[in-house]
């Protein structure tokens, strides 16, 4: 899982290559989230933006979903946001992080994202998870659980 490697834009939206074991020795709030400039996801990325200070004295904050760098580098510019996004098109790590999941919607089945965060220590090591997220509320208790 620490040696998956994937495109992403870092926080000034830059094209990089990262692996999770470029953010050893620091805490890592990872964030799994279904696709770019859809309404629940707009809002909780926004939420990230909205408290940054109050997060990256804790750890640095890392964004991830299925979409194409393309479509990161549109949703980055047009929501200003300021942390790490990552592409996941083959679900490599949202296999390793178990949130690729078979969902529903109006009776048709389908496989997407279930949006999830996760805490990872200095270690790497999970330390706070949150499944099936729903995002109102939900960055606030990211922060309460990083005080």
């Amino acid at each position: 899982m620490q040696n998956i490697k994937l495109q992403g834009l870092d926080i000034d939206g830059n094209e990089k290559e990262y692996s999770l074991q470029d953010f050893k020795g620091q805490k890592v709030v990872l964030y799994f989230y279904p696709k770019d400039n859809t309404s629940g996801c707009t809002q909780e990325a926004c939420d990230f933006r909205d408290n940054i200070n109050r997060l990256t004295k804790y750890a640095t904050i890392i964004g991830v979903s299925p979409d194409s760098i393309k479509s990161h580098i549109k949703f980055k510019e047009k929501q200003i946001l300021n942390f790490i996004l990552l592409s996941d098109p083959e679900h490599t790590l949202s296999l390793a992080f178990d949130v690729w999941k078979e969902k529903s919607m109006y009776g048709r089945k389908y496989m997407g994202i279930e949006r999830s965060t996760f805490i990872l220590d200095e270690n790497l090591n999970i330390i706070k998870e949150w499944r099936k997220v729903k995002v109102k509320g939900h960055v606030d208790e990211v922060i309460k659980f990083l005080n």
